[in-house]
């Protein structure tokens, strides 16, 4: 898009600036405001900025007026889900590095109000090398910097004229780290104490929660949607949390076409919620099921034995320490289960098995240690760190590569640091108190939790002399 076409929008006003053109930004934000538009609650377009050179989603979305198609399919209250549509809420997009005063444009717009944001979780960093003069600056915060800039030069510092940012990288506190390296960019680029008082108190940063799984596109798809290159495929299932310091659901109001989104003053229980319940089940299951023979999540959740392994660990042991009333955490639970079985979503346990110990320690220890505290034994959750070190037993070595063995034989590779894999070879009791007084891995001596190194070992023996299905039966026998 150019000068020309942002001063002529067309059907609905232009209201979003997103700063990213990827496939979750279309099937999430993109799919939600089109929905709003059509319900008549929002009346907004989105446009588009690149954040990286090259590329040619410009081109590819301008070449197909604007438009793409957004599939979402799964399970859906029990039942399986299927919906189409055609998305028309983007206008186009703006390349900075092609043509900046577009770029300076969108930024002076009066109807502009919102500023989405997904540029990976590297893409929230501070840059003390990055240049206010060079445009575009090559950090994400400092586009941004330049970007409220001109808006506020355009605008005289009025206060009505700030922004609502709402990014959407994985990142814990993703506005609030956003803010401030935003603001220490303005420091070191010694811009106008007016303008950081402005970029202060007029522009609302706030921190968000996203939860959608994204597939892209589908190999079943390619020849329906061969005129579209810019189609996607996700699930059914979406959640948006925005936490705020200002209430803005009057103004962004998605939800009011019944879009799933949570505004709230503090995310955390639903961070927590995600983290233990979706993640925490994810890390408990995967290594297990792998070395038991099956490849995907869906496998699993369709075995008989994995699946009741599978509810006691989320229903037995993680739901109840969510910091949510037990209702809520047992809905989304749920909907965890859907998620999990969603036959069209191709979920690799291989995928999921990348850096286990780190995973184990963000997502099922907190549970752990709770348990613990309450005078109970989370069994499963024990179990699942036997099974961590029986997918990490080194079984052979190509010099680059550690590998471990499956049930039936078959070969994998160990997907962590070689430091880290090394670190977690058991072949003894006295081995496994040593991995668990390891304060590097876990940030703590985990040998003050009762009897769990000699748990650990016990299934750890069971999985390696029995199998996993073996051990998991007399797991559940217990």
């Amino acid at each position: 898009m150019n000068k020309t076409d942002l001063l002529n929008p067309g059907k609905h006003p232009i209201r979003v600036a997103q700063f990213g053109t990827g496939n979750f930004l279309r099937a999430f934000v993109d799919y939600m405001i089109d929905v709003a538009n059509e319900k008549g609650v929002f009346d907004g377009s989105v446009v588009m900025v690149k954040q990286v050179p090259g590329g040619s989603a410009n081109d590819r979305l301008h070449n197909q007026g604007s438009k793409y198609h957004v599939v979402l399919r799964g399970k859906k209250d029990g039942e399986t889900y299927n919906e189409v549509r055609v998305v028309e809420s983007v206008l186009g997009v703006v390349n900075p590095y092609v043509d900046y005063e577009a770029y300076q444009t969108l930024a002076t717009l009066d109807t502009l109000r919102f500023l989405v944001s997904n540029t990976t979780e590297s893409g929230i960093t501070y840059d003390e090398t990055d240049s206010f003069e060079e445009k575009p600056a090559r950090s994400y915060p400092g586009r941004l910097v330049q970007f409220l800039y001109e808006r506020y030069q355009h605008f005289n510092g009025a206060a009505d004229k700030g922004l609502i940012i709402l990014p959407v990288e994985l990142i814990e506190n993703n506005g609030k780290k956003l803010k401030e390296y935003v603001l220490k960019l303005c420091r070191l680029w010694q811009l106008d104490e007016a303008f950081i008082a402005w970029v202060e108190s007029a522009n609302t940063f706030c921190s968000t929660l996203v939860d959608r799984i994204v597939s892209g596109k589908a190999a079943d798809l390619a020849e329906t949607y061969a005129d579209d290159s810019m189609y996607v495929v996700a699930e059914p299932f979406g959640l948006w949390v925005i936490e705020s310091e200002r209430p803005i659901e009057s103004e962004f109001t998605l939800r009011d076409a019944g879009m799933p989104l949570v505004f709230t003053d503090d995310q955390r229980p639903y961070r927590e919620r995600k983290v233990r319940i979706l993640n925490g089940t994810h890390t408990a299951m995967s290594l297990i099921s792998y070395l038991c023979g099956k490849d995907t999540v869906a496998e699993a959740m369709g075995d008989e034995l994995l699946r009741r392994y599978i509810n006691r660990v989320l229903f037995g042991e993680l739901v109840p320490q969510v910091p949510l009333k037990r209702s809520d955490a047992e809905d989304f639970a749920h909907k965890v289960c859907e998620r999990f079985e969603n036959p069209f979503l191709n979920h690799k346990l291989l995928d999921i098995s990348l850096n286990s110990v780190s995973k184990w320690r963000a997502r099922d220890l907190s549970t752990v240690k709770e348990t613990y505290a309450k005078g109970e034994t989370p069994r499963c959750l024990v179990f699942s760190l036997a099974a961590l070190l029986a997918f990490d037993t080194i079984a052979s070595d190509d010099g680059e590569q550690y590998f471990g063995k499956r049930d039936n034989g078959e070969s994998y590779p160990i997907r962590d640091d070689r430091r880290v894999i090394e670190s977690v070879q058991a072949k003894s009791l006295e081995d496994v108190r040593a991995i668990l007084g390891n304060e590097a891995l876990w940030g703590e001596d985990l040998n003050k939790l009762p009897g769990m190194a000699e748990l650990v070992w016990d299934d750890l023996q069971c999985i390696r002399e029995q199998g996993g299905a073996k051990a998991i039966e007399s797991l559940l026998s217990k």
